[in-house]
């Protein structure tokens, strides 16, 4: 099984993603960590990424999750999936992809991005995160207003479920 734990910047993607990774037993992969970088130049310097630039990410990031499924391996993915047509270029070719939709209200991913330091994510792009996004009709739907321990325990009965 192949879980994408999605949303906007600051929504707790790798807090989560990595706590259910440990949970489950299985590997954990940050998409931040894959993006090539031209795009986290231009996201540094607070231009939001184009279709275009997120296609080779996308692609790079599907051949990880459908190596690791031919190896019978299971995983959790972080990426902000913001778009169906990126959550369909990640589960392409996979036999079973979950998806795990983290959100809250403006004010408090705001809040959360703004208090913390990322490496090339600046608070003045999460409105064009939150433009861009499309919920998806079938997901694991979690609102992030909870701690992250009631987060987990409701996308592992969804899991389970």
């Amino acid at each position: 099984m192949i879980v994408v734990v999605m949303g906007v910047s600051g929504v707790g993607k790798t807090t989560i993603g990595s706590a259910l990774a440990r949970r489950l037993g299985c590997e954990f992969l940050d998409g931040d960590d894959w993006h090539p970088a031209e795009n986290v130049a231009r996201m540094a310097a607070g231009t939001a990424l184009t279709d275009d630039d997120r296609s080779p990410w996308l692609d790079r990031l599907n051949a990880m999750l459908r190596e690791r499924a031919a190896g019978g391996k299971h995983a959790v993915l972080a990426c902000s999936a913001l778009k169906q047509a990126y959550r369909d270029r990640l589960a392409a070719g996979l036999e079973r992809c979950e998806f795990v939709f983290l959100h809250g209200s403006y004010d408090l991913i705001h809040g959360r991005i703004a208090a913390r330091q990322h490496r090339y994510m600046p608070p003045s792009l999460l409105q064009s995160q939150f433009a861009a996004l499309e919920p998806p009709a079938r997901a694991i739907a979690v609102d992030v207003a909870q701690s992250p321990e009631h987060c987990i325990e409701e996308i592992s009965a969804g899991l389970a479920g």
